[in-house]
């Protein structure tokens, strides 16, 4: 199977200065009754965008402010995507718009699941990903530019490395998930299996 090939991004951020952002805040658990990846963006941090009535925007959450519309990019800040398991997280995040996240750490069942449905996880360091969040506030329009294959997110002409599984950016470079890889061995297995039968016959 394939997951959307990533390629190098040049983007604005939209700044979410929050710490222990979990699960549940990013995908709301009533969400959760489909399988399938589609619709999952519109409910993103639901009860963070909007008042109890479902319907009216709270102006003073990011997602609603005009100037940060069009971001490529979530900035995040420490231990995003705590809490409990969902695949329905990255699928929202990737569903809204988003191809990656910045932050300062990510809880690992997110980064695992993020990895597997093809949305970025980036750490860098607190003081940068702080002056981040100030560079941003001054000027919604910086752009963020992060290359995978170097491992490196571009931020006002200075580049600051990121680390990944080797795994993970190889099929995140070739569009792949974990099926996907796997079946990139096929004429390998076949070769292997028809060599295991031949010695199996004898």
């Amino acid at each position: 199977m394939k997951i959307t090939q990533f390629k190098n991004l040049s983007s604005s951020l939209m700044p979410l200065h929050r710490d222990d952002v979990d699960t549940d805040q990013i995908i709301p658990a009533r969400f959760l009754t489909a399988t399938d990846k589609k619709g999952f963006g519109e409910h993103l941090f639901m009860d963070l965008r909007f008042e109890e009535d479902g319907v009216t925007p709270k102006p003073d959450f990011v997602l609603n402010q005009k100037q940060y519309k069009n971001a490529k990019i979530l900035l995040a800040h420490e231990n995003f995507g705590c809490g409990s398991s969902r695949e329905h997280a990255p699928w929202a995040l990737l569903g809204y718009g988003f191809n990656a996240v910045i932050a300062i750490s990510f809880a690992d069942i997110f980064r695992n699941n993020s990895a597997k449905n093809g949305l970025l996880v980036v750490e860098l360091p607190r003081d940068v990903i702080d002056m981040m969040h100030a560079d941003v506030l001054k000027d919604p329009k910086e752009k963020a530019t992060i290359n995978l294959e170097q491992q490196t997110s571009i931020w006002k002409g200075k580049a600051y490395n990121f680390p990944i599984n080797p795994f993970v950016k190889k099929c995140m470079l070739e569009g792949l998930d974990d099926i996907g890889y796997t079946m990139s061995f096929a004429d390998q297995i076949s070769v292997y299996e028809k060599r295991r039968d031949s010695v199996n016959a004898t």
